[in-house]
């Protein structure tokens, strides 16, 4: 056997694991698409409409989590984007609508309670992300228009909003309330 050549002979941090105890341990189990549909309600004018000219899209994301059972967690990324166009006689028309939820199957063992709300709402949507936004852009290349190419999204960043907005709408009803303890959030 080799020698170890890095001089990595020190204990781990904070010690070794207790026996019998094993690490935390998180892996995905599978991905798949839940429900794809690309909606193209003006065609052939919506076509037409674009060439040489750039739509405004909205997007929208939002994740959910499912709690499968004690090991096992559903997480699914829900992506929608509507593209408009301006339409010949004034206004917008809608160029097209594409709409994903992505899922996928995560193992998770011995993460401590503290850790695993931010695991299945940052890090797994952020591993999802990038197979979710090419199916976006082949649906709508397939659609006839160049390919959607969603921008990255700072999942720790939305949630960390969402956990502030939650903290602020908690104490507002606190304080409506008298002062009673708020409401645990659930994963489920």
């Amino acid at each position: 056997m080799a020698e170890n050549e890095f001089g990595n002979d020190q204990a781990p941090v904070g010690g070794p694991a207790p026996e019998g105890a094993e690490g935390p341990q998180a892996g995905v189990i599978a991905q798949y698409v839940k429900d794809l549909s690309f909606e193209n309600p003006n065609a052939p004018a919506s076509l037409q409409a674009l060439a040489g000219q750039k739509p405004a899209i909205d997007v929208n994301v939002n994740v959910g989590v499912r709690k499968m059972n004690d090991e096992v967690y559903e997480v699914e990324l829900k992506i929608s984007a509507k593209a408009t166009a301006p339409a010949e006689g004034g206004g917008e028309q809608v160029a097209f609508v594409v709409e994903l939820a992505y899922g996928s199957l995560y193992g998770i063992r011995n993460v401590p309670e503290e850790a695993l709300k931010p695991f299945l709402l940052i890090q797994a949507p952020s591993m999802m992300f990038p197979f979710a936004r090419a199916i976006i852009a082949d649906a709508s290349r397939d659609g006839g228009f160049p390919p959607l190419l969603l921008e990255p999204i700072n999942f720790e960043a939305l949630f960390r909003a969402q956990a502030a907005q939650e903290a602020q709408q908690a104490q507002a009803a606190s304080a409506a309330d008298g002062g009673e303890e708020p409401t645990p959030v659930n994963l489920n």
